[in-house]
């Protein structure tokens, strides 16, 4: 486990996409799963880089806000995409592509690929073991600190 992690790491720190929009499409996947712990990490993160928190609020109203640029916009959609099922046909249709890949070219899509499989490979950790916030790598899954927190 701990090599593919690692892989996925390395590639959403390639600089092929900004780090703000990998942290935007994370808490929006945190808020689409409904896991707080991704939703508290990812918040904490964009507070860290400096973001506003106009921004870091609308991205739950995303659709509506005007605080995202065109980029930004593509890879909340695409994150939603990924993540809720559509019961009449496919969750990524070429059109949703198409837009994204002229927003980010063949090394940035990739990254912002693997920056939703990076949620995608943690999700069942994160709503299984649910995992305490603001606790540190290691320690966050302490059954009697989850009691008492």
């Amino acid at each position: 486990m701990a090599g593919v992690a690692e892989g996925l790491h390395n590639v959403l720190h390639n600089g092929a996409i900004a780090p703000a929009t990998i942290h935007l499409l994370q808490l929006r996947a945190g808020q689409v799963l409904g896991s707080t712990y991704f939703t508290i990490r990812e918040t904490g993160e964009l507070r860290r880089a400096g973001e506003s928190e106009e921004r870091i609020t609308a991205v739950a109203t995303w659709r509506d806000a005007s605080y995202f640029t065109d980029s930004e916009r593509v890879a909340l959609e695409l994150v939603e995409a990924v993540l809720t099922p559509n019961p009449s046909g496919e969750r990524v249709p070429d059109e949703l592509y198409a837009r994204a890949a002229a927003h980010y070219d063949d090394r940035a899509m990739w990254a912002l690929i693997m920056a939703i499989a990076h949620i995608g490979f943690f999700t069942p950790a994160a709503l299984i073991a649910k995992p305490i916030p603001g606790m540190p790598p290691g320690q966050n899954y302490s059954e009697q600190e989850r009691r008492t927190a």
